[in-house]
């Protein structure tokens, strides 16, 4: 059980200039496929100052010219450059590598096997070498990366507490909708998700869902403002001791089909039962499925950028390489 911090300020303590004047942090990128390694990004930015500006890029051109001109030389001059820690583990390559090998070798208690170390591959690593920046590198969970997303909060005297059930896959805006809707149902709302097991997920999912393990998930799920608490592992079915144990006053679920348990009985019986039970409209038509379609129609495009964003990437580093040996 973890409890989220994102909706949390950050940055200067009040008091003295800082509280006079605030600190506006500017941050920019491609964001495509938005996932939790962006989500800390934009945590680590925001706890720099007191208001955040996201740019977001129209293609992936990177932060240097080929000629290893820094594109942030300006602001770097005038001493109002930062830098955001990177966060291990993840990238947009290593998900699209998941959704076109159709493996299960990225679920937990899963060992990785030769073919999905090799289809990644080629999506990281381009003709001339691998580049930091887009080649896959193993995700571990650490204790440390669920703090840096959750606060600890206890619900409060007051709070409507509301359980939402799901995968979580792939978090995107058809998620965020979501859980901005359920988050609208109440004065004070208490949101817990329970995100289900990857064994869970690929039972009532098929194929090689989940994309993402419940590892990955977590963070993601975390990183929405919406959320306050997420159960890892969660039951499919919602129990009388889960709602009991939470002392849920709601339980939602979106307009997204809703697969029997193993045993063919209805996994929201109970709250159903109770009179607790409410499907909401996201107002959003985007899913996981429809996310890993585009990519599968798009694969041979997406195999190019990326090879041509990879060779861009490593002729920088050279260049680097190159004027780091003139100063010396």
């Amino acid at each position: 059980m973890l409890r989220n911090g994102a909706a949390g300020g950050g940055g200067p303590a009040a008091g003295g200039a800082a509280a006079q004047r605030p600190v506006r942090v500017w941050c920019d990128g491609c964001y495509d496929m938005v996932h939790y390694g962006h989500s800390n990004q934009l945590r680590q930015a925001r706890a720099m100052g007191d208001y955040l500006i996201v740019g977001v890029h129209t293609d992936d051109d990177i932060t240097l010219t080929i000629d290893g001109k820094d594109t942030y030389e300006e602001v770097k001059t005038a001493g109002r450059y930062r830098e955001c820690k990177r966060t291990q583990g993840v990238s947009t390559t290593d998900l699209v590598g998941r959704m076109l090998l159709m493996t299960k070798a990225h679920h937990s208690n899963i060992d990785e096997d030769l073919d999905y170390r090799k289809h990644t591959d080629n999506f990281g690593k381009g003709p001339k070498g691998h580049s930091p920046w887009t080649g896959v590198s193993q995700f571990l969970q650490t204790s440390q990366k669920i703090i840096q997303f959750a606060s600890g909060k206890e619900p409060q005297p007051g709070d409507t507490i509301i359980y939402v059930a799901g995968a979580f896959d792939l978090f995107h805006i058809g998620h965020v909708d979501f859980l901005e809707k359920v988050h609208q149902l109440a004065e004070k709302p208490y949101i817990i998700a329970g995100l289900h097991f990857d064994q869970e997920v690929n039972r009532y999912k098929g194929k090689n869902y989940p994309i993402m393990n419940i590892h990955e998930r977590t963070l993601s799920v975390l990183a929405c403002r919406y959320v306050s608490e997420v159960v890892i592992g969660a039951p499919y079915a919602v129990t009388a001791d889960l709602l009991d144990h939470f002392r849920v006053t709601l339980v939602c679920h979106g307009m997204t089909e809703v697969v029997p348990d193993k045993d063919g009985s209805d996994p929201y019986e109970e709250p159903k039962r109770r009179g607790i039970f409410q499907l909401v409209d996201s107002g959003s038509n985007l899913t996981t499925d429809l996310i890993v379609q585009r990519i599968i129609k798009n694969r041979l495009e997406f195999e190019a950028r990326n090879q041509k964003k990879e060779a861009k990437e490593l002729a920088v580093l050279e260049a680097m390489k190159r004027l780091e040996e003139e100063k010396h």
